[in-house]
């Protein structure tokens, strides 16, 4: 029997810039990358300590997000696969028109945690997550009761945000089900 791979953790991650009070005077900005959401799958989600975890992943794998959007070159907004973790876990990219990063950890062993025997994803498995992922975070954007700027690290500090992360509970449910239903080969989620 050929395992299925599925989706093990899905993170989106934005990057803040940081302007100082006087930016006309200073000309350096800081930036920083700034988690909006991390949600993880069955059988990780049951895993103590996955979230550090993942979140580490996730936090390694911007560096290449990084490396992949400098790419003058570069028209499509899938970044393609980032990162073979290991012979388990792959880490897929994804750069909205916002500069705001997605990424998909794919578990190559699937929901039942055993080693697949079947062939490997392609990029274009991948897209249809992508987009659907997309979609889930511009629809949170036109909410007129969702203010992106009460998800800073500055509004955090100031007791106005959420610390970055996005509350949002019909978002949350949509990317939980984007997650749940991915499997190789499906062409509209």
């Amino acid at each position: 029997m050929s395992l299925i791979p599925s989706i093990a953790c899905i993170g989106y991650i934005s990057k803040y810039v940081d302007f100082p009070e006087s930016h006309f005077l200073r000309l350096k900005l800081t930036s920083q990358d700034n988690p909006l959401h991390i949600s993880i799958f069955e059988p990780h989600s049951a895993t103590k300590g996955a979230f550090l975890e993942f979140s580490f992943l996730l936090n390694a794998s911007l560096d290449i997000f990084e490396l992949r959007t400098n790419d003058r070159n570069r028209v499509d907004q899938d970044l393609g696969m980032l990162q073979a973790v290991d012979e388990r876990l792959s880490i897929w990219g994804w750069q909205t028109g916002t500069g705001t990063r997605i990424a998909v950890i794919v578990d190559m062993w699937g929901k039942q945690g055993r080693p697949s025997t079947g062939p490997g994803i392609k990029s274009e498995d991948l897209k249809p997550v992508f987009k659907a992922l997309q979609t889930a975070y511009i629809r949170l954007l036109q909410n007129p009761f969702y203010t992106p700027d009460d998800h800073t690290p500055i509004a955090a500090t100031n007791r106005r945000g959420s610390a970055g992360e996005i509350l949002s509970e019909k978002f949350i449910a949509e990317v939980k089900r984007i997650g749940d239903v991915w499997k190789p080969g499906l062409e509209k989620i």
